[in-house]
């Protein structure tokens, strides 16, 4: 059907305000806020601990500590598997920048493998040819909110005898063969951030069922010193260490919120199962997926365009940001998520982290290439996708869901008139 896009003046398909905020806020945030403001310990407080254990039993560890980011705990989980200077750590080509400067965080230099197409998660089919006698662990990212098949990286693991991270930030309560991500590897980092499933913010959580592992990140945690603010003290640093703890404000909302968990991943599968359905005939889109045994939180909702069928091989980048700022001006929140592939940023194309090129130039590094042929199927993700996060949260519901069908609908069949020569 021919219609006038709203970025040529015609009328939006999702009229202005019909998207709500995320994350929903009720009294029972304000109350545990509050009362956070008002308990008078505003470091790390009852908020923090309270924080931990529910989380714990939540996400069905042995062992969790909150911290300022889901950053600060990838860190900590690259630290307690015994990550050090001249060991290397297998990361995903595509992910958030922080996936791999984790890495680099404790000394450690970072081996990219690229990812697969279709899950748009590291290629487990191209770990193994990645591993070296260097090779410590593996961090896996749960991208947009998809579990990676990790009975194929479990068993690499095995075979070497690597750890396995999991970088689990965006992915709270995606489950993989019935378990919950965080529970699959050696231990794992989930974010706190204001984007996320569970928003406190900002914070974050580092978790394992490994008393050893929670032992060493904890140690990183706080100064380098083996007893926390929960223990009698010494403030003695016993090794390297740094100040990664939460406090109790975010905790106390982060509590609030993981009341509602549950339900706010369940609106986002019944929301991105309504959008899949709607968009399943829309021309030239390349739908997100959700393999036998996965079950996705929906953290992100995330298409490609099929450059190829619309002329635009070429110039995919160009051509996808005409597109979304098509959907934009429908009224559809769309956003690039991630531009980049990791080895073509300039931190690691410089191989020069600190000064002085470490740590690829330190003593026990060895050779590690970054070419970015390599990473072909990233590079082609990056230039061709775009996400939908806010949409597809609570409250919003099927209804907006629908709506957000009807935004891709009328720009794709009105796509030619986006061509920068018509």
């Amino acid at each position: 059907m021919k219609e006038k896009l709203a970025i040529n003046g015609g009328p939006m398909a999702v009229p202005e305000g019909t998207i709500k905020p995320w994350p929903p806020i009720d009294e029972s945030d304000r109350r545990m806020v509050l009362d956070s403001i008002d308990g008078g310990s505003h470091a790390f407080g009852p908020n923090c601990k309270a924080f931990q254990e529910e989380f714990a039993a939540w996400n069905g560890n042995r062992f969790a500590i909150t911290t300022n980011s889901g950053t600060a705990a990838l860190h900590m989980a690259v630290a307690a598997c015994g990550c050090g200077v001249g060991d290397e750590v297998i990361v995903p080509a595509y992910s958030w920048s922080s996936s791999a400067t984790c890495v680099l965080h404790h000394n450690v230099v970072p081996v990219f493998v690229d990812i697969d197409w279709d899950t748009m998660n590291i290629d487990v089919t191209k770990i193994e040819a990645a591993v070296t006698e260097r090779t410590k662990a593996i961090i896996v990212v749960h991208l947009h909110g998809l579990a990676v098949d990790m009975d194929a990286v479990n068993a690499i693991a095995t075979k070497h005898g690597l750890k396995v991270i999991e970088d689990a930030c965006q992915a709270h309560g995606a489950t993989f063969r019935g378990k919950k991500t965080g529970t699959l590897g050696d231990c794992a980092a989930f974010s706190f951030n204001q984007n996320k499933c569970l928003c406190a913010g900002e914070g974050g959580m580092f978790v394992t069922d490994d008393e050893a592992l929670f032992e060493n990140a904890k140690q990183l945690w706080s100064f380098g010193e083996t007893r926390t603010p929960l223990e009698d003290r010494d403030y003695h640093a016993y090794a390297l260490g740094w100040m990664y703890r939460n406090s109790d404000l975010p905790a106390a909302f982060g509590r609030a919120q993981l009341r509602k968990l549950d339900g706010y991943v369940a609106r986002q599968r019944e929301n991105a199962e309504r959008l899949t359905e709607r968009l399943a005939d829309v021309p030239h889109l390349i739908l997100p997926t959700e393999p036998e045994g996965h079950g996705h939180n929906w953290y992100n909702y995330t298409v490609r365009f099929d450059m190829k069928a619309l002329g635009h091989a070429d110039d995919d980048a160009g051509f996808r940001d005409r597109i979304v700022a098509a959907l934009k001006a429908e009224g559809i929140p769309t956003a690039l998520w991630q531009k980049y592939p990791l080895p073509a940023m300039t931190v690691f194309q410089a191989k020069n982290g600190y000064g002085h090129g470490c740590p690829w130039d330190c003593p026990h590094s060895g050779p590690v290439d970054y070419s970015p042929e390599q990473f072909a199927t990233a590079r082609k993700h990056a230039d061709r996708h775009a996400c939908l996060v806010v949409p597809l949260r609570a409250p919003n519901g099927p209804e907006v869901a629908e709506l957000v069908a009807d935004g891709f609908d009328k720009v794709m069949a009105n796509v030619e008139a986006l061509n920068p020569d018509e």
